[in-house]
């Protein structure tokens, strides 16, 4: 049988950046304000924040952090812990209202082992999802299918926000 690539050139910076144990990208976006497009958060509220994952398992991939660099839901305040659940119903709708996924997964990694890629820094992962989605191919050969443009996606969720009242930066 005949072997078949699916290139995914993309992918290169996040593999390198598996070996480079020092900072912190969700710390690094919160500093660069004038940059949020670029680093695709998304929105900024005063205990948390939204940023695109830039290496996303499907299209509108989201992660809600904290701003302060923590690694632990029992080092949350209440505060914080209120804010990102409701960044998390917030990213919910809006992503709704942008692709019309059937469904979401919700969820967080806490210790390498565990899957985190930044297990210093809490972070939500909230996952759009469809009924025959191809997240099979993860599976079958290590390959996500993204079906739509970070930034046109972006674009697309700030327009929403501001029409549905959600939280602006």
């Amino acid at each position: 049988m005949e072997r078949k690539n699916l290139w995914a050139p993309w992918r290169i910076k996040y593999i390198q950046t598996l070996s480079h144990k020092d900072g912190c990208f969700l710390c690094d976006y919160l500093a660069e304000h004038g940059k949020d497009r670029d680093n695709g958060v998304l929105w900024r509220t005063d205990h948390a924040f939204v940023v695109f994952n830039k290496f996303p398992y499907n299209n509108g991939h989201l992660l809600i952090a904290p701003n302060r660099h923590i690694p632990a839901l029992d080092e949350a305040t209440e505060d914080e812990l209120l804010c990102i659940i409701k960044l998390v119903r917030d990213c919910q709708k809006v992503l709704s209202l942008a692709i019309g996924p059937h469904g979401f997964n919700v969820g967080m990694n806490f210790g390498r082992c565990a899957g985190a890629g930044l297990p210093g820094h809490l972070h939500v992962h909230i996952v759009p999802r469809w009924d025959g989605d191809t997240n099979f191919m993860h599976v079958c050969s290590d390959t996500d299918v993204i079906s739509q443009g970070l930034y046109e996606l972006y674009d697309q969720l700030v327009e929403i926000s501001r029409r549905e009242n959600l939280p602006q930066k």
